[in-house]
């Protein structure tokens, strides 16, 4: 079984950046396309960006597209979220986990990202 570790999140204030990071263990991380999700308290886990297996093509929400960038490096066996002009909606607690397989990994704990002047 794949354990994917996020890692990256944090406090920022509304306009600022941050990285984040999901470390995949074994070695078919290369092989499925990936994707982040987030949660917020009270709502539903939602699709924030995916990306294809050698990351060629990426897809992304409404809410985040041109502030948000997916990105992955198959020789680390790791996903990348780079974040620019966060806003307070985008607090929320994020996950990876592979995208549109009929066998998904388990979740990771997450990383909490919280916006906030």
């Amino acid at each position: 079984q794949v354990q994917l570790v996020e890692s990256g999140g944090g406090l920022v204030q509304p306009g600022g950046s941050l990285r984040l990071s999901c470390a995949a263990s074994g070695s078919i991380f290369s092989g499925n396309p990936m994707a982040w999700y987030r949660q917020a308290p009270g709502k539903e886990r939602e699709l924030v960006a995916r990306i294809s297996r050698g990351g060629v093509t990426t897809n992304y929400a409404d809410s985040v597209k041109g502030r948000f960038t997916i990105s992955r490096d198959n020789a680390k066996n790791t996903l990348y979220l780079q974040m620019n002009s966060l806003k307070p909606e985008d607090t929320a607690a994020y996950y990876c986990r592979n995208w549109g397989s009929s066998s998904p990994w388990s979740w990771g704990q997450g990383t909490q990202v919280t916006v906030s002047s």
